[in-house]
C-alpha cells in the first residue's frame, strides 16, 4: 500500500500555523479537519469558534482529543487530505487528562505513555493513503519552565515533534505569517 503524503506544520502563538496549514489543505477535494482542542474556557472557546469560521462548510470536521491515531485511521475512508489541528493541544490532553498512568502518581510512566502513544501515532500516520497535513507548536525556543509540569510538557512537545518530523515527507516553521520549508526529502545523516 502506498501511504499519503505526510506534511508538519510548525510555529509559535500566533505565527499563522493555522492559516498556512488551511491553505494547504484547501488544494484537496474531500478535506478533513480532525481538531484537538478542548473548550475549557470562555477563552479557548473563542478559539475554537475562531478556527469553525474560518473553515470552509465543505470541509469534514471530527473532535476528537485522545485518539487521533483510530480518527484518521476512520478519516481516511471518505478524505483525501486531512487536517490535524493541533499536535500540541494532543499532547496537553494526554498529559492532563488521559486514563492510564495518573499524572500525579507517576512522572516517569506518564512520559512513557505518552511517547508510546506518539509512536502508535506516526504509525497511524504511515498507513493511510490520505495525505496529512499536522499542526503544531514549537515551545522550546524559550526559558526553561520553573515547574515539572510544564517542563514535561515542553519535554514531551519538542520530542513529539522529532518523531512527527522524522515521518514527514515536508515540514514547515511558520514565523511572523511567513512559512520556512525546513524538510523536503529525506535527510540521510
Amino acid at each position: 500500500m502506498e501511504r499519503g503524503k505526510i506534511i508538519l506544520v510548525l510555529g509559535g502563538t500566533r505565527s499563522g500555523k493555522s492559516s498556512f496549514a488551511e491553505r494547504l489543505a484547501s488544494k484537496g477535494q474531500r478535506i478533513g479537519y480532525l481538531a484537538t482542542a478542548l473548550p475549557g474556557d470562555g477563552e479557548m472557546i473563542k478559539r475554537i469558534e475562531l478556527h469553525r469560521q474560518r473553515r470552509p462548510i465543505a470541509w469534514i470536521t471530527k473532535e476528537e482529543t485522545l485518539e487521533i491515531g483510530k480518527a484518521i485511521q476512520e478519516m481516511e475512508q471518505y478524505c483525501d487530505v486531512i487536517l490535524l489541528d493541533c499536535l500540541t493541544l494532543w499532547i496537553s490532553n494526554l498529559l492532563t487528562m488521559g486514563s492510564e498512568p495518573d499524572v500525579e502518581a507517576n512522572w516517569v510512566a506518564r512520559e512513557k505513555y505518552i511517547i508510546e502513544q506518539v509512536k502508535q501515532f506516526a504509525q497511524s500516520c504511515q498507513e493511510v493513503k490520505c495525505n496529512i497535513i499536522i499542526v503544531g507548536s514549537e515551545v522550546g525556543m524559550s526559558i526553561v519552565p520553573g515547574n515539572r509540569l510544564a517542563r514535561l510538557f515542553r519535554d514531551l512537545n519538542g520530542i513529539t515533534n522529532q518523531e512527527i518530523a522524522k515521518i514527514a515527507d515536508e515540514v514547515y516553521l511558520v514565523t511572523a505569517g511567513i512559512p520556512i520549508e525546513i524538510k523536503s526529502q529525506e535527510v540521510k545523516i
